[in-house]
């Protein structure tokens, strides 16, 4: 044993004291490795969309109702075990309607709770008794251990069991108690959280979805090209906040930087109001979807619309000329335009504007900042980098996620792995130097957080710059596509010169011996490994299909926001792997919460079996057995160090 192991043994000495502690904690984790695996639960593409994000969330994509349907079989009918579900994604808001409703309610409550007493058992039987115990709300700890864990068919417990639950009613507590037994069957329904990124923009309520998140007992992110704009803009980079504010004004979601985040936009209204006094900005249109917009605000909207996004042209052309080695030349366009023929030069080619007036553009420096334009932008940077929600809310993204994952032999990325036509990982040069493959995904993470927490302050410029060009960049593993067309589809007509042509991943994964040479690169067993990701909406509509080269590979992004379902003709796929295999769930749109309360009525969701495994996975099959069985190596090198006399039991000052 050389003297960095026994420092190590002697700091696990001190958390298993004795050669009792520590066999202890062996037969444990021994006995946790033969349990279940626990699910997993894949979301991806959530764009703001709360109201439908957090009713996924609830019902697990199906997975409380698969275990009521375990649980009670034919003994309750379909109508019973709605309500049931119903009740355990919503007890606050149905216990209110219950009241309302119902003549006896202590009989329905008695009910009630020995159906939630029952889903609780099922639900909790393939934790340990210590992580069950870790998930009850401390209110009601000890009662509910006592009914998720007790027997009622033992004759001499029978009584005991009862008379908890008469209680219960009598101290008038079977309200809080149905309560905290809903969230617990939501808490031990799904084990661990994925969210395959773009959490932000489009819906109008990206705050309200990272608060639950933030309070979720096991989540990890992949960052999507929308996240690392918004990690951009916190970090204080200017192009990234103009990308923020033109992408919320143009899905009418001003309120929500406003309210949700409290950025004052007073400073781009008034310059807005003033410098497009004139202009009907009516290619800066507001495609809002939410049912409670303003229309009174349209004409507003639009202006301010159309000075952000001339602002954005602006910043992004400074950082395009200012960083050469980004290679996005081509998308340098207000030099091309010639104002008195109202024509714009693209791609070598002249196409008529549909709007020509931009009275901030200085045809002779055409990315300078008007003096105007330069004092709301810094108001605007001001304004993020002292947002302090945003601020927390970003920390969070840098600290539970990462631009991949490698997670229980699946790999996890939003958008692709770069290659190029010929089938070879694009090289891409970062900074002087090229890589490709997980070696590109690897240093465009780091330079992310340099982005954002670098003390250097070159570095941290550096880093911030690769937020944007995460973003929109053609060699962006999150972006993928050959350019950014955001010029072209505001003021252009031509439907050809708007397209973004795909990166080639996407037609190459359809071949398995592509899809293995990524899970190569990446260090993942060829055959019973998969590649989950999202970015790129499948249109249900045409025939498409989430399942690529024979269900290797998912692309789970089916339209959970409501501006592509029209295009996908779904709201959204998820995915769910438990003990059993993987199932994919397609969904149909959320409505509203009081359809879903008062009709019973749940989002009709298909599932597809894509992997039923012959043998049930166990813990000891995941990257949490491998962990556990490296402690059990430990704790018995620990167990020989007390037993030889190298450590003495008492020896652990």
């Amino acid at each position: 044993m050389n003297n960095v192991e026994f420092k190590y043994l002697k700091s696990l000495a001190k958390q298993f004291p004795t050669i009792a502690s520590a066999a202890t904690e062996i037969i444990n984790l021994k006995s946790i490795l033969n349990l279940p695996k626990g699910t997993e639960h894949f979301l991806t593409d959530i764009h703001g969309e709360n109201e439908q994000f957090h009713h996924i969330l609830k019902n697990g994509s199906g997975s409380v109702r698969r275990k009521i349907d375990e649980e009670f079989g034919n003994t309750l009918s379909n109508k019973d075990k709605k309500s049931l579900a119903t009740l355990i994604y919503y007890p606050e808001r149905k216990l209110e309607y219950v009241k309302k409703q119902e003549e006896n309610i202590d009989d329905w409550y008695r009910i009630t709770l020995y159906r939630l007493i029952q889903i609780s058992k099922r639900v909790s039987w393939k934790y340990t008794r210590s992580k069950v115990r870790k998930a009850l709300p401390k209110d009601f700890a000890y009662v509910i251990e006592e009914l998720i864990t007790e027997k009622a068919d033992l004759q001499d417990k029978e009584a005991y069991y009862n008379e908890i639950i008469n209680t219960i009613l009598s101290i008038h507590r079977a309200p809080e108690f149905i309560v905290a037994l809903s969230h617990l069957i939501q808490r031990l329904v799904v084990d661990h959280l994925h969210i395959v990124g773009d959490i932000f923009d489009r819906g109008s309520g990206p705050h309200i979805i990272l608060d639950t998140l933030m309070n979720y007992h096991s989540v990890d992110i992949q960052w999507g090209n929308h996240d690392v704009l918004w990690m951009g803009a916190a970090a204080g980079n200017t192009a990234c906040i103009a990308n923020v504010i033109r992408l919320s004004a143009k899905y009418g979601n001003l309120n929500m930087l406003e309210d949700g985040y409290g950025i004052n936009l007073i400073p781009l209204a008034t310059f807005a109001l003033e410098t497009y006094k004139e202009d009907t900005c009516e290619c800066f249109n507001i495609d809002y979807m939410e049912k409670d917009y303003n229309v009174k605000d349209l004409e507003l909207d639009r202006k301010m619309h159309k000075a952000i996004t001339i602002i954005q042209f602006k910043l992004e052309g400074q950082l395009i000329k200012n960083r050469p080695e980004f290679r996005m030349e081509k998308r340098l366009l207000l030099d091309k335009i010639n104002f008195d023929k109202g024509i714009v030069t693209v791609e070598g080619k002249d196409y008529p504007m549909k709007d020509i007036k931009f009275p901030t553009v200085d045809p002779k420096d055409p990315y300078t900042l008007s003096p105007g334009e330069e004092e709301v932008v810094e108001r605007l940077r001001t304004a993020f980098i002292n947002c302090e929600k945003l601020q927390r809310h970003i920390r969070f993204l840098f600290s539970k996620g990462s631009l991949y994952k490698v997670y229980n032999s699946n790999l996890l990325y939003h958008g692709c792995v770069p290659f190029d036509e010929d089938g070879s990982f694009r090289k891409v040069n970062v900074y002087g130097k090229e890589y490709s493959g997980k070696a590109l995904y690897d240093v465009l993470d780091s330079y992310a957080r340099k982005g954002y927490y670098a003390d250097d302050m070159a570095e941290r410029k550096k880093g911030q710059d690769i937020l944007w060009y995460l973003w929109s960049c053609e060699d962006s593993p999150v972006y993928g596509k050959t350019k950014m067309a955001t010029f072209e589809r505001y003021v252009l007509s031509d439907k050809k010169i708007q397209a973004e042509k795909k990166n080639p991943y996407y037609t190459l994964i359809e071949e398995e011996e592509f899809v293995n040479k990524i899970m190569e690169e990446f260090g993942l067993d060829t055959e019973h490994s998969h590649i989950i990701n999202g970015h790129m909406p499948v249109e249900l509509k045409k025939g498409e299909t989430p399942l690529k080269c024979n269900g290797k590979v998912l692309i789970i992004d089916g339209g959970l926001s409501k501006a592509y379902q029209s295009k996908t003709g779904i709201a959204g796929y998820t995915l769910v792997y438990n003990s059993y295999g993987l199932r994919l769930v397609a969904h149909e749109p959320f409505e509203s919460l009081e359809k879903v309360i008062k009709n019973e009525t749940d989002i009709h969701s298909e599932t597809t079996v894509v992997e039923q495994v012959m043998r049930r996975r166990l813990v000891a099959d995941t990257d949490t057995g491998e962990q556990i069985r490296e402690s059990i190596k430990e704790l018995k090198e620990l167990l020989k160090a007390y037993r030889t006399g190298i450590i003495n039991e008492t020896d652990v000052s």
